[in-house]
C-alpha cells in the first residue's frame, strides 16, 4: 500500500526545487534525441507550465512501459546511448537517464500533469496523477492527440514552486552548454554562450597558419552548483565531438578530481578540423596536427587555472588576514610568518575553498602556534583524506576530545589485549608469567560481562586463604610485587590470579565476600586434563572451608591452557542446592574469539593498526596506566588549578 504523497517524497529535491525538476525534464528530452526544448513558465499560479521537445517521442505501448513503471531502468532496457528520431540517426549522445524518477519532475509544480507524445505516426494524450492505495501514481485518462510531429509535450497547472524564467534559463544553459546542437528556450529565449553569467574569458588561439581556435572559459558555479559535464568540449562546425573531458588523446590537461576541474568548463570552437574527426564523431583521429591542437589547449587551460588561482588566492588571503588581525598581531614575527605561509599553501592546494573556511583554519593555526604539539598536529591534518576530514568534523561535532580519547583508549587497550594474547601465546619463548598472565588477568572482561567491573579486587583475607590452600604449590616469591599486583600468585606449574567482590551480609550489618574469581594460567604448551580440572574443584572446596574467608562466597574458576583434552568436561558445576561454584576449562584461542565477538569484530576491521606492532609493545600498551579525567570544580576548571589559586591567595 502507498501513501498519496509517496511518489513526491521519493523524488527528493526534484519535488521541491524548480531548477532541479526542470533540469531532469530537459535531460529526458536530451535522452530522446531532441535538438531543442521549449519551456514556458507562467507569470503566476494556476496557469500552464509547459515543457516541449522535438525528440523521438513514445508510442502508447512505450509510454505505458517506460513512463508508468516505478523505477524504470533506462540503461537496462534502452542502453546507455540516447534515442534519436529518424532524421538524426547519425547523431551520438550518452544518455543521462538511469533510475526513472526525473520524468515526474512536473510533480514539483502540481499533483497531476499531462503528457502529449507522438512517435511513428501515433499520438496520445495521457493524464498522470499521484495516488494512494495499491499504486503510487495512476493514469487518469488516455485520449488520441492531433500532434503531427514526433516529440513530447508536458503540461501542468502550476500550483506551487513558481520560478524565475531568467534564473531557470541561465541554469539550464550552463548545465547543457557542452553540446551546440542542443538548445533550451525558456519563454522563447535562450542564453548564448557569450552571455552566460559564468563567462570568464573568450580568446582566440592560433595553432598554425591554417588552424585557429576560439576558446571559452566558463565558471559554472556562477549559475549552477554543478553542470552535467566538466572538461574541455570540442565544437567542430557547431557539433560536439565525443564527450567533454579533461583528458584528450595523450594530453592530460588537469586532474579531473580536483575542485577546479569540477567548477570550470572550457569550450573549444573551430571549423577547421572536420578531417580530423572520426566518422562516428566519438573522438579525433591520431595525428601530429591534433597533438599540436591538444598542446595549445593544454597550455591555455593550465595558464587560466594559474591566473584564476592567483587572483582568488590574493583575495582570500586579504579577507582572512582582515578577519584575524588582532590575534595575528599578538603572535611573534616567526609565528605570523608561519601563519601567512600556511594560508598561502592552503589557498594554492584548495583554490576554491571559501575564505570563511580558511579563516576557521587560521584561527586553529593561531591556537596551535601556542601549543607544543601544534606542528605535529598540522602534519597529521595535512595528510588526511577528504573522507577523514569529514569524519573528524563529525567526531568533533558530537564528542569532546577528552570523551573521544577516553572511549578510544579503552577500545584500543581491549583490542591490543586480544592481539597481544594472539601473538604471544603462539611464541614458544614467551615468558607466560610476566606476559600472558598480566594480559589475561587485566582483561577480566574476556571471561564474561559479570567480571567487567572495577569492584573485583584483591584483599588480605583472600590472599591469606590462597597462601593456605595453595601452600604446597607456591614458589618462593609467590606474591611478586605484592603492592602493585597483590592478586598475582606464582605456582610451581602455573600462575594464578585471585580477586573478590565484597558486599554486606544478608543482615546488612557486616561486609562479607560475595564472589571470588580465580584464573589459573598453565605454563608452556600445556594441555588441560582431568587432573587439572579435579585439582581446580578441590581448590574451591578447600577455599570455602579454610576458615579465612568472610561469608560463603560463590567461586568462579577458569583454567586456561593451550589445549583441552577431548575427554575433559569443560564446564563443571560445584554443589547442588545451593550451587557454590563453577570450574571452566578454556584455551587462548577461545579467549581471542570471545574478545573479538565482545568487541563487535573491531579487531578484524582495524587489523592494519596492529599488524606491524610487536606483542611485547602491545603488552606495554595494555598494562600502562589508563588516562583519567581530571577533577573539575563547579566552573569546569581543573581542581588542581583552583587549589593553586587558593594557595597563592
Amino acid at each position: 500500500m502507498f501513501e498519496e504523497d509517496f511518489l513526491v517524497r521519493s523524488l527528493g529535491s526534484i519535488a521541491h526545487s524548480a531548477d532541479v525538476a526542470l533540469t531532469e525534464l530537459v535531460a529526458n528530452a536530451w535522452d530522446a534525441g531532441a535538438s531543442e526544448v521549449r519551456i514556458t513558465i507562467p507569470p503566476d499560479h494556476n496557469l500552464d507550465l509547459i515543457v516541449e521537445d522535438d525528440g523521438c517521442g513514445m508510442t502508447p505501448e512505450q509510454f505505458r512501459k517506460r513512463w508508468m513503471t516505478l523505477g524504470y531502468d533506462r540503461t537496462k532496457h534502452q542502453g546507455r546511448k540516447a534515442d534519436f528520431p529518424p532524421e538524426r540517426q547519425d547523431w551520438r549522445r550518452m544518455a543521462f537517464g538511469r533510475n526513472g524518477v526525473g520524468r515526474h519532475g512536473l510533480l514539483c509544480f502540481a499533483d497531476h500533469y499531462e503528457v502529449e507524445t507522438s512517435r511513428d505516426g501515433e499520438a496520445r494524450r495521457f493524464v498522470v496523477a499521484t495516488s494512494s492505495g495499491d499504486e503510487p501514481f495512476v493514469l487518469r485518462s488516455e485520449n488520441p492527440s492531433r500532434r503531427k510531429h514526433h516529440g513530447t509535450k508536458l503540461k501542468a497547472k502550476l500550483e506551487r514552486n513558481l520560478a524565475s524564467p531568467d534564473r531557470i534559463r541561465e541554469v539550464l544553459a550552463a548545465r547543457f552548454l557542452h553540446d551546440p546542437k542542443f538548445t533550451v528556450f525558456v519563454n522563447e529565449r535562450s542564453v548564448p554562450l557569450t552571455e552566460l553569467p559564468g563567462l570568464v574569458e573568450q580568446k582566440p588561439i592560433k595553432v598554425s597558419d591554417k588552424i585557429g581556435l576560439e576558446v571559452t572559459f566558463i565558471d559554472s558555479t556562477e549559475v549552477a552548483r554543478t553542470i552535467r559535464h566538466q572538461g574541455v568540449a570540442f565544437w567542430i562546425g557547431g557539433r560536439l565531438v565525443g564527450e567533454p573531458s579533461w583528458t584528450w588523446g595523450k594530453r592530460f590537461f588537469i586532474d579531473g578530481r580536483t575542485h577546479f576541474a569540477k567548477r570550470y568548463t572550457v569550450v573549444v570552437k573551430t571549423d577547421a578540423l572536420f578531417d580530423e574527426v572520426l566518422p562516428d564523431w566519438s573522438d579525433f583521429k591520431k595525428s601530429d596536427l591534433m597533438d599540436s591542437v591538444f598542446e595549445a589547449v593544454e597550455k591555455y587551460v593550465r595558464g587560466m587555472f594559474q591566473k584564476v588561482s592567483t587572483e582568488r588566492i590574493q583575495e582570500t588571503k586579504e579577507a582572512v588576514f582582515r578577519e584575524n588581525i588582532e590575534q595575528l598581531q599578538a603572535l611573534s614575527p616567526r609565528a605570523r610568518y608561519e601563519v601567512a605561509e600556511f594560508v598561502e599553501e592552503l589557498s594554492k592546494e584548495q583554490p576554491t575553498m571559501q575564505h570563511e573556511t580558511i579563516s576557521v583554519a587560521v584561527q586553529a593555526m593561531i591556537n596551535l602556534e601556542q601549543s607544543h604539539s601544534g606542528n605535529s598536529l598540522l602534519e597529521k591534518l595535512a595528510k588526511l583524506s577528504e573522507e577523514d576530514i569529514e569524519g573528524l568534523d563529525r567526531l568533533l561535532g558530537e564528542w569532546t576530545v577528552h570523551d573521544a580519547l577516553t572511549v578510544l583508549d579503552e577500545i584500543d587497550r581491549r583490542i591490543a589485549a586480544i592481539e597481544a594474547i594472539r601473538k604471544l601465546s603462539s611464541e614458544s619463548k614467551t615468558d607466560e608469567l610476566h606476559t600472558l598472565h598480566p594480559l589475561v588477568t587485566q582483561a577480566r572482561w574476556l571471561f564474561g560481562p559479570d567480571f567487567d567491573s572495577a569492584e573485583y579486587a584483591s584483599n588480605v583475607s583472600l590472599q591469606n586463604a590462597v597462601k593456605k590452600v595453595f601452600g604446597e604449590r607456591l614458589e618462593t616469591d609467590a606474591f611478586i610485587n605484592s603492592r602493585k599486583r597483590p592478586d598475582l600468585v606464582i605456582l610451581k606449574d602455573a600462575s594464578l590470579s585471585a580477586v573478590a567482590v565484597d558486599g554486606f551480609d544478608d543482615k546488612g550489618m557486616l561486609t562479607a565476600m560475595k564472589h571470588v574469581l580465580i584464573i589459573e594460567l598453565k605454563k608452556g604448551a600445556s594441555e588441560i586434563g582431568r587432573r587439572e580440572m579435579h585439582q581446580a574443584t578441590d581448590y574451591v572446596q578447600d577455599l570455602l572451608k579454610c576458615g579465612l574467608l568472610d561469608g560463603p562466597p560463590f567461586v568462579d574458576v577458569f583454567v586456561v591452557g593451550h589445549t583441552v583434552d577431548d575427554k575433559v568436561e569443560r564446564f563443571q558445576k560445584l554443589g547442588d542446592k545451593p550451587e557454590i561454584g563453577r570450574v571452566q576449562a578454556t584455551t587462548y584461542g577461545q579467549l581471542i574469539r570471545t574478545g573479538e565477538a565482545r568487541l563487535f569484530k573491531l579487531r578484524e576491521n582495524l587489523q592494519a593498526r596492529y599488524e606491524e606492532v610487536k606483542g611485547t609493545d602491545l603488552l606495554s600498551r595494555v598494562l600502562q596506566e589508563p588516562r583519567r579525567k581530571p577533577l573539575l570544580d563547579h566552573n569546569n576548571q581543573p581542581a588542581h588549578a583552583v587549589v593553586a589559586k587558593k594557595a597563592a591567595a
